[in-house]
């Protein structure tokens, strides 16, 4: 009996002294101990998965607390951090926070493979099955290099393209020789590129950001308020991923991956960033 209540207290307690130093910004040493301490909490829960189900899910929640410690107080942003926190609400049943934290990993580790999967795996977990819009798949095909690659890296790529197209453009005015035309015009067509797909997602980002439904069900509604009729026969429930057209005082406007949009109470969703 003890040692039920200690579980279920434990988790409460961590998170009341977490948020009391909420305004305070953990030291690196600090971070490395909360880091630490998550990855203990989170080996013990999958040691306890199958022997202490209750046990395994207190240890979860703890090891989530100090990962949210480390980007709340610690002002750190990365995708592992992000990942593992996906999979420690994945394994608590949460498919919406699991979902929102491996959206968040994807924007600094796109092309792992193994958050590609989880994603895949938590994706098909939803209740709802809200297909992308085919205009949708047939731009990722088309524009891969937008989609596939991180934007750190085309953001690389473009640095060393502009870079090159100049120190080209400059050694063409000394030497004349052919293939400074031809290094010109792929550096050129490199910088263009990515330069392009750069400014799309900085304006795609302040204009419509993306987010998840975290609460296990919403009501979608035709307007900002109870009173307005449901704009579906059923809720939306955790794990739907929306990009945000329009915020009102405690209401959002949300477009859903098929293209239809609704209006949700905002305790319902978190946006990605």
């Amino acid at each position: 009996m003890k040692r039920a209540v200690l579980v279920l207290v434990a988790p409460i307690l961590i998170q009341t002294f977490l948020y009391s130093v909420a305004d305070a910004r953990l030291s690196d040493q600090e971070i490395s101990n909360h880091l630490s301490q998550a990855e203990q909490l989170f080996r013990r829960a999958m040691e306890l998965d199958r022997t202490d189900p209750d046990a395994a899910k207190a240890y979860y929640q703890e090891a989530i607390l100090h990962y949210e410690a480390i980007v709340k107080n610690g002002g750190v942003r990365n995708g592992k951090l992000y990942y593992n926190a996906g999979n420690a609400y994945f394994r608590l049943g949460d498919t919406g926070r699991a979902i929102l934290n491996y959206k968040r990993a994807e924007l600094f580790m796109r092309n792992d493979g193994n958050l590609r999967q989880n994603l895949d795996y938590a994706r098909n977990r939803r209740a709802d099955r809200i297909e992308l819009r085919q205009k949708e798949k047939v731009l990722k095909t088309l524009f891969f290099i937008h989609y596939d690659i991180p934007s750190r890296v085309r953001l690389l790529v473009f640095a060393i393209s502009f870079g090159a197209l100049w120190l080209s453009a400059a050694a063409r005015l000394l030497l004349k020789t052919g293939w400074l035309k031809i290094a010109i015009a792929v550096s050129a067509v490199a910088s263009a590129v990515f330069l392009a797909s750069l400014v799309v997602d900085a304006a795609s980002l302040a204009r419509t950001p993306e987010g998840v439904i975290t609460a296990e069900e919403t009501i979608g509604r035709m307007g900002d308020a109870d009173t307005y009729q449901p704009s579906f026969k059923e809720p939306l429930h955790a794990g739907s991923e929306f990009r945000l057209i329009e915020k009102r005082p405690g209401w959002w406007r949300i477009e859903l991956e098929n293209g239809d949009r609704t209006w949700i109470s905002d305790g319902a969703a978190e946006l990605v960033f």
